[in-house]
């Protein structure tokens, strides 16, 4: 039993450091190659990539135990309950709940406040600029929690998933045109932010677990698609968000 139980931790870190080696080697390359200098703290380095390995294997085991059945099985359970009001109440609070906690989006509106701060397009004042960073986490995390909303509609109407993507980049374009040129750019970064390592793979166990339970769904074709609706609508919010406070 032991044997085996240590075989199967062997198997995922030998995963787990496959996964890294293509990045360590770029990273050995540049580092040795074009700049040609020695890694400073070579032993904090080596100590960094193991605790990594060992990390990222426990991350994707967390993942298949706890996060991806948890998902699916509350989808299974609010389908077979019956009560859109209950199921959609649950995709907004999801992708909610995981956005205005995420870190890196913590992040990028908080140098977003400083950058628009020092640039005077908001008051040089520290309780200015903590409204203007947390409005924009919120305004994200709303947009978001919508997205994850019309990704479970798609699923129980089936609706074509390239009718909402398509639709969905006309009005960013549309917002793009009349959105304040400063906002732009944050607002496309405010995309990619919200994929988040807890958001990704609850939103993604929902939508296979959805599909699997409602009759007439497949799980490829239906189960996927909501990651692209979380990644889409966030620009749409954070344009506007820019038309309210420039």
């Amino acid at each position: 039993m032991y044997k085996a139980y240590i075989l199967d931790i062997s198997k995922k870190l030998w995963a787990a450091v496959t996964d890294l080696i293509p990045i360590i080697v770029v990273v050995v390359f540049f580092q040795t190659a074009v700049i040609q200098q020695p890694f400073p703290e070579i032993g904090e380095v080596i100590i960094g990539i193991l605790f990594v390995i060992i990390g990222l294997m426990l991350f994707i085991e967390g993942l298949e135990i706890g996060l991806f059945p948890i998902g699916e099985a509350m989808a299974y359970a609010l389908a077979k309950k019956g009560s859109l009001f209950w199921l959609l109440i649950f995709s907004f609070a999801l992708g909610f709940s995981t956005t205005i906690a995420e870190p890196a989006l913590i992040a990028v509106a908080k140098e977003a406040s400083i950058i628009s701060s020092d640039a005077g397009l908001i008051e040089n004042n520290q309780k200015i600029m903590k409204t203007y960073a947390f409005g924009l986490r919120l305004a994200v995390a709303i947009s978001v929690g919508l997205a994850i909303v019309i990704g479970v509609l798609r699923i129980l109407k089936g609706w074509p998933l390239y009718y909402l993507i398509i639709g969905g980049y006309v009005l960013v374009m549309l917002m793009t045109i009349i959105a304040p040129e400063e906002i732009i750019g944050l607002a496309y970064d405010a995309g990619g932010v919200t994929t988040s390592t807890i958001t990704v793979p609850l939103v993604t166990a929902l939508g296979v677990g959805l599909a699997t339970v409602i009759k007439g769904r497949s799980p490829l074709l239906d189960g996927f698609g909501l990651i692209a609706f979380a990644s889409l609508l966030p620009m749409v919010f954070v344009m506007a968000y820019g038309l309210f406070w420039f």
